[in-house]
């Protein structure tokens, strides 16, 4: 019996130069497929179910559709995986430490003893002031955002009143508030 339309995807298979994929023998099929149920991040149960599904002898273009993983994707995937093993299956973002802050905590806390001074040129201290204060001790040009993000991740706000109309006529704003109430 003849299933209807293999012959088509044979051929579209060829025609997008479509590769099947070689896995590794690290795992049997069996353990690809209780790692993937078992796995309880999202991105290394998806890595999972696509190295087992190859295993198992489906298309490629099918363990795409199946996953929402693109092909190139799936390659490196699978490349990963005959390279390093088992250990290259999982989401590695999660063991990115990110870039190194730009000061060190020697110079954070000597930031943060000048933050309770007054700002060099006077008034509050802003996000370009404690950018120039970085360049001067970094010896480098630090944007003014950075300094702001710095600010803010220490916990400062400026706390600047509210503005007054010049022309508010505070008796009468005293008698409001004592009628409202």
């Amino acid at each position: 019996m003849k299933v209807r339309g293999t012959e088509s995807y044979q051929i579209r298979m060829y025609t997008y130069g479509m590769k099947r994929l070689n896995v590794a023998d690290h795992l049997t099929v069996d353990e690809l497929e209780q790692r993937y149920r078992q796995a309880t991040d999202s991105v290394a149960r998806s890595q999972w179910q696509i190295l087992w599904l190859l295993v198992l002898g489906r298309a490629t273009a099918e363990v795409a559709t199946v996953t929402g993983y693109s092909t190139t994707w799936m390659y490196a995937i699978v490349r990963r995986y005959n390279q390093e093993g088992a250990d290259a299956i999982g989401d590695r973002r999660h063991a990115n430490p990110g870039k190194a802050p730009l000061l060190s905590p020697p110079q954070q806390a000597e930031l943060e003893v000048a933050l309770d001074g007054p700002a060099p040129e006077g008034g509050l201290w802003s996000g370009p002031k404690v950018a120039r204060w970085m360049s001067a001790k970094l010896g480098r040009t630090i944007h003014p955002v950075r300094g702001w993000e710095l600010l803010h991740s220490l916990g400062y706000r400026s706390y600047v009143p509210r503005p007054r109309h010049a022309k508010a006529d505070l008796a009468a704003q005293e008698q409001f508030k004592k009628n409202a109430c």
